[in-house]
């Protein structure tokens, strides 16, 4: 635990994320927008310029299915890490029942949510899911090494899959960059880690129970 982590302890506020969760966190950020701008490069001729931020087509290339290996390796601890925290449970569902109290803010009327609420469990699901598919998809297409060991008909296949869970992972990045900025105190919990005991009452009351029996 970090000076600031255990600082944060003693003045009532609970620490979010460590050092650790927060570190992988990023990395999988920074790869994600990396396979994004990298693949819509690949995706669309129009789209082609943005292989300069990479060094060139070819350079690009040759970047693009390492880092993705790098993201399926992160995703790979963050999956295990937060497993048991994404499980769906009944409440979740009475939650999303709730969604327009959410985006209207009528906290008093939203059920009790966990470490992660339901729209983020969701996030998770599919970034699971795509990772997999882009993963396995990836390989297949991964020429200079599994060329010549797939067959063309699915290679044509996994074409088609990584492109349309491409497209999934990134309509979810937006949404959950949007949520964080619109939800104030999400970002700074996972640049500096600590929260409020408040912030923890409005948004994650059930973990808020669960953290403060632990202290106790």
């Amino acid at each position: 635990m970090t000076k600031i982590e255990k600082l944060a302890v003693v003045r009532d506020t609970y620490v979010r994320y460590n050092a650790a969760e927060r570190i992988n966190h990023w990395i999988v950020v920074i790869c994600s927008l990396l396979l994004m701008l990298s693949g819509l490069a690949f995706f669309h001729p129009s789209f082609f310029w943005l292989t300069a931020l990479f060094g060139g087509g070819q350079m690009a290339r040759a970047l693009h299915p390492w880092i993705g290996v790098v993201l399926a390796v992160a995703f790979t601890f963050m999956g295990v890490r937060f497993f048991r925290q994404n499980i769906w449970t009944k409440e979740d569902t009475r939650w999303m029942k709730h969604i327009g109290d959410v985006i209207n803010h009528n906290e008093d009327k939203i059920p009790e949510a966990g470490r992660f609420n339901a729209a983020q469990k969701i996030v998770f699901y599919v970034m699971f899911w795509s990772v997999i598919s882009l993963l396995l998809s990836g390989l297949a297409l991964w020429h200079h090494y599994f060329g010549d060991m797939v067959p063309i008909d699915l290679q044509r296949f996994a074409g088609l899959v990584h492109a349309v869970m491409a497209a999934a992972m990134i309509i979810t990045m937006i949404v959950h960059v949007y949520a964080a900025i619109w939800n104030s105190g999400s970002i700074r919990a996972m640049t500096r880690g600590p929260v409020t005991g408040g912030w923890l009452w409005k948004h994650h009351r059930k973990y808020l129970r669960e953290e403060v029996s632990g202290r106790k």
